[in-house]
């Protein structure tokens, strides 16, 4: 896990190591400052000499400003290195993602993944700016200030060495008890921002429906047990500093009575006395950061594990071994007896031994009640999911023979749920083609009946969407994803119930212009109504995961039961 994470430091790896050689400076000269006060005052101020006090207490000076000048530089490395470490684990993690198919990020959940990119990483970039500044001033600064202390008063560092193995021992302990209870406090991080992100995305609902205070006393819930989580992990960890206090303070109390009978014996100095206390206090600052530094790694163990998880998964779709010089030579399409399972189950299959064979410019319907996995089934097409069994072509070739991205590439999809994204029109339907030309943005968007509202827009095509698309409305988002869509020229386009939101004669107007414009390629079209697909060349009819039917409108309206229910209560439903 460390190795994995270590990678991420990249070309910060000079201020990772210049810091702790500069804390090395800071504490050499931090470490003396303490002798030299003792010789003023055991050689200085006995003999009134005051040219000695001078010289000792400007040594003390100089000492402590070249120290605090190595402190500066040290923290401002340690700062750049911690914060580029976690700018490349964060680039890493995003790349990581971006690589998952829906199956992966099935398993993570979106609040999960944001958790890790986020709250996850600034504990490993606060962990890791510690470790290459506390953690390496600590231990210098305890080793440097015991030996100080030893040559002293061997017989008073004794007191001090006794204590520090039984701190280290409460340490270990804590640490072993605390670390699956800060597993927990994540996975209740998750929760939480599950329900921050489900209420936010879907506000206009919470607030039509009246419902705010239902959803506030949701997320107390969640944000309660997030606290009672904390708790239960930190309650642990806050015993650490009192053990500690109470270890090293009845050990200043010792040393104080046990150096107050040496003085009086003349073994002992006072200066040597008020050195060696103070070389106590450094050693005391020095466990107590080692205690910070130990009390954050326990935290961000249980987030670099959350990392390291995601780091490690695998892709569920791969292209290694396909052809990076294939491309789909045309738009054809073939289903060979595939079946498909998100349990990757054969006794639990979404769909069964489909067999299907769509020629290239040909435009299919595909209708089916809810459940029939109709989406599932053209997802299947640019690889988004994997099939389970079975064969799917496209131009000719299995969809595992080429790149994905030469896959993808060829395939213009309009996806169930219209998601746009922040920026201007214009930025949002280049998705689909950044060298595009407004003359083709215009195309586009005619062909989807949206240059009219766009024009309507006091900016045009310059008009800045908020995020998602909230001040457009459903069908206006709808005709700008297949805009943004056809912008491609794919060979193979997809519109996944992408007019729900339009009225029946735009629904009509874009379908007209598709097939003036856009005949060369083909179309898959799913939908509700039978009006929508009732012109394609043919029609699916999709049962539970299966093929029920396939015909043009005609024939199904003679042959299939299921398809002929549908028209004839969607005809009822229009008179």
């Amino acid at each position: 896990m460390i190795k994995k994470l270590s990678a991420f430091i990249g070309k910060y790896k000079t201020q990772a190591l210049l810091s702790p050689i500069l804390v090395l400076f800071e504490v050499v000269l931090e470490v003396f400052i303490p002798l030299y006060m003792g010789k003023i005052v055991d050689i200085g101020i006995p003999n009134q000499d005051f040219g000695y006090i001078l010289r000792m207490g400007g040594l003390m000076v100089l000492m402590a400003a070249g120290a605090l000048v190595f402190g500066a530089l040290c923290a401002r490395v340690a700062v750049v290195a911690s914060n580029g470490m976690s700018k490349n684990l964060r680039k890493g993690l995003f790349e990581k993602i971006e690589s998952f198919s829906f199956k992966n990020t099935d398993r993570f959940t979106t609040p999960s993944l944001i958790t890790r990119l986020t709250n996850d990483v600034n504990n490993i970039q606060n962990a890791f700016q510690m470790i290459i500044r506390m953690l390496a001033r600590a231990p210098f600064m305890l080793i440097l200030a015991t030996v100080m202390a030893y040559r002293i008063s061997p017989r008073l560092s004794v007191i001090i060495l006794s204590a520090i193995p039984a701190l280290a021992i409460v340490m270990a302990l804590l640490a072993k008890l605390a670390f699956p209870r800060f597993e927990a406090m994540l996975k209740k991080y998750d929760s939480m921002n599950a329900r921050t992100q489900e209420n936010l995305v879907a506000i206009r609902v919470v607030k039509a429906f009246v419902r705010g205070d239902y959803e506030t006393v949701k997320f107390k819930d969640a944000a309660a047990a997030l606290k009672t989580a904390q708790r239960r992990a930190e309650k642990l960890l806050v015993l650490a500093m009192p053990v500690m206090q109470l270890t090293m303070y009845t050990s200043i109390l010792l040393v104080l009575y046990v150096g107050g009978r040496d003085i009086l014996a003349g073994n002992l100095m006072t200066g040597q006395l008020m050195s060696f206390i103070s070389y106590i206090t450094q050693i005391l600052m020095s466990l107590m950061m080692i205690l910070m530094v130990f009390v954050n790694i326990v935290l961000s163990s249980a987030s670099a594990k959350r990392i390291v998880e995601v780091l490690d998964e695998q892709p569920a779709i791969s292209d290694e071994t396909a052809d990076a010089s294939l491309t789909p030579n045309d738009g054809s399409v073939e289903f060979r007896n595939v079946s498909f399972s998100y349990a990757e189950n054969r006794e639990n299959l979404t769909l069964t031994n489909i067999d299907l064979s769509i020629r290239s410019g040909e435009t299919i319907g595909i209708i089916g009640g809810s459940g029939s996995a109709k989406s599932t089934l053209v997802q299947l097409i640019p690889r988004l999911y994997e099939v389970l069994s079975g064969e799917l072509l496209v131009g000719g070739h299995d969809v595992r023979d080429y790149k994905i991205d030469a896959l993808r590439a060829s395939i213009g999809m309009v996806l169930q749920k219209n998601v746009l994204f922040s920026g201007t029109i214009r930025e949002n339907l280049r998705w689909g083609n950044p060298d595009a030309t407004d003359d083709e943005l215009v195309a586009a968007c005619q062909a989807a009946q949206a240059d009219a509202f766009i024009a309507a827009f006091p900016d045009g095509y310059d008009t800045v969407l908020g995020q998602g698309g909230v001040n457009v409305s459903g069908g206006q988002k709808q005709r700008l994803c297949i805009a943004r869509a056809l912008v491609k020229h794919p060979k193979i386009l997809i519109l996944d119930d992408s007019t729900s939101a339009v009225d029946t004669a735009t629904d009509a107007a874009i379908r007209a212009a598709f097939a003036e414009k856009h005949g060369d390629a083909t179309t898959i079209i799913i939908a509700q109504r039978i009006t929508s697909v009732m012109d394609a060349d043919r029609i699916v009819v999709l049962n539970d995961g299966t093929i029920n039917g396939v015909g043009t409108h005609e024939e199904l309206m003679e042959t299939n039961e299921i398809y002929r229910e549908v028209y004839t209560s969607q005809q009822k439903g229009v008179a």
